[in-house]
């Protein structure tokens, strides 16, 4: 018998595996931890700049400067040290006065932020030093670059056109982009909901009711909602790319700077290599915990565990799924998705009014299909029902349904942040 400890809203959770075959722990590989922040940002915007001149040299001191950084749903990746640094470095040693920058948060179709959180986003040294904003999908004054070859029809942020645009993202997988960071920035970050709305739908495949085999975690290559991204951002053009990859303690450890596109793909690789992780076979049973709160506030955040632990299990497997989901659903418009779903129309209804969270639902959905889904957490079980999961919201009762015997299981301490490929993908994958 093996006794396994993982974490469930601010509590543990203790589980006790019987007779099986074997228990594997699957978790990220050892990560560095730059020490000393400041220094590395000095090297990586000078003489480690990626296939780019230094920064001193791409921003004279008569420019006008846009730095865009992420929302709160990405604040950990602590953007804001980099922001000051950023910011001081264009002001000391470009000459660029306080009154030439703006910071633009690239919050998509996220809701606005609070002034203390704008604060926070940016730190207290630039926001009160240079006016940072939220970009507004909706806003009046949003510029025409052109359209792109998928027919997307690219509107920005005033602030990110006829100016010097520098993009501060953090690298993660990402299940329709293939990685976050980089070119999503500027689609969707500071682009129109038209122009999101037109390239997110090419998430589902256009001809069958399922999601384009082309898009998911890791795939660039001939991924339309990449492709479509990636031309998008060529028209914003922006002069330099800042991109970081973190550890599970939000520590930084890669920081990746210069040429907005290939500086950004160095920094997939390392996240790939540092996240992806190469198994030999799926197993019988998978016990995923996200890590607990906040990563399993609602189900809407805690699919990021569901979609890896699902790559790791035998089709008609059982995955344990252990998110506390305090907060329910999470999206607002998450289990509204039901409805179609439940009336045999979640396609066509997703493809007539495409929303982030329908998607994430209909992602959900497909990923519940490959194996038989036991949720432990604080949400009816009526809501998730038919989603083809079942819940529970004691950790005896769920295992009443589980036969360790023989078989072989893996456990993810932290689903979020890994994500299981067969050795065929990982390598794929870190050869971008």
């Amino acid at each position: 018998m093996e006794k396994i400890d993982l974490k469930y809203g601010e509590e543990h959770i203790e589980i006790e595996i019987d007779g099986a075959k074997s228990v594997e722990y699957l978790t990220e590989n050892p990560m560095k931890e730059i020490t000393d922040v400041a220094a590395e940002f000095e090297r990586c915007v000078g003489e480690g700049a990626i296939d780019s001149k230094p920064l001193k040299e791409l921003v004279a001191p008569d420019d006008k400067v846009t730095i865009v950084i992420s929302d709160m749903t990405r604040f950990w990746m602590r953007q804001d040290i980099i922001c000051e640094l950023l910011v001081k470095y264009l002001n000391e040693k470009n000459g660029v006065p306080f009154e030439n920058m703006a910071v633009v948060v690239a919050l998509g179709t996220h809701r606005g932020n609070t002034e203390a959180e704008l604060e926070k986003l940016a730190s207290s040294f630039v926001y009160n030093h240079v006016k940072v904003q939220d970009h507004n999908c909706d806003a009046d004054d949003l510029v025409y670059l052109g359209t792109t070859s998928f027919g997307t029809e690219v509107r920005v942020n005033a602030l990110c056109a006829g100016r010097k645009v520098i993009c501060i993202g953090g690298t993660v997988h990402h299940i329709m982009a293939g990685y976050g960071g980089g070119r999503k920035s500027i689609l969707p970050g500071v682009s129109s909901r038209l122009t999101i709305k037109q390239n997110h739908t090419r998430a589902l495949d256009p001809e069958k009711a399922m999601t384009d085999i082309k898009v998911g975690s890791g795939k660039l290559a001939f991924n339309p909602i990449h492709e479509d991204m990636d031309e998008a951002a060529a028209m914003v053009n922006p002069v330099f790319g800042i991109n970081l990859v973190v550890n599970t303690a939000s520590k930084l450890s890669g920081l990746f700077c210069g040429n907005f596109e290939k500086a950004w793909k160095e920094s997939c690789v390392y996240q790939q290599k540092c996240y992806g992780l190469p198994i030999e076979k799926e197993a019988d049973v998978v016990i995923a915990s996200c890590g607990g709160f906040p990563k399993d506030i609602n189900l809407y955040q805690s699919t990021k565990s569901l979609f890896n632990a699902t790559r790791a299990v035998k089709k008609g497997g059982t995955l344990i799924l252990l998110a506390e989901c305090r907060e329910g659903g999470g999206a607002k418009d998450f289990f509204d998705w039901s409805v179609p779903l439940k009336e045999g129309r979640l396609d066509e209804a997703l493809r007539k009014d495409f929303t982030i969270g329908g998607y994430i639902f209909y992602a959900a959905c497909e990923s519940i299909r490959k194996s038989n889904v036991l949720l432990l957490g604080k949400i009816d079980p009526k809501e998730v029902e038919p989603m083809g999961i079942t819940a529970f919201d004691d950790i005896k009762e769920l295992l009443k349904n589980v036969d360790f015997k023989d078989k072989d299981v893996y456990v993810m301490p932290y689903g979020g942040s890994v994500m299981p490929q067969q050795k065929a993908d990982y390598e794929k994958f870190c050869n971008i």
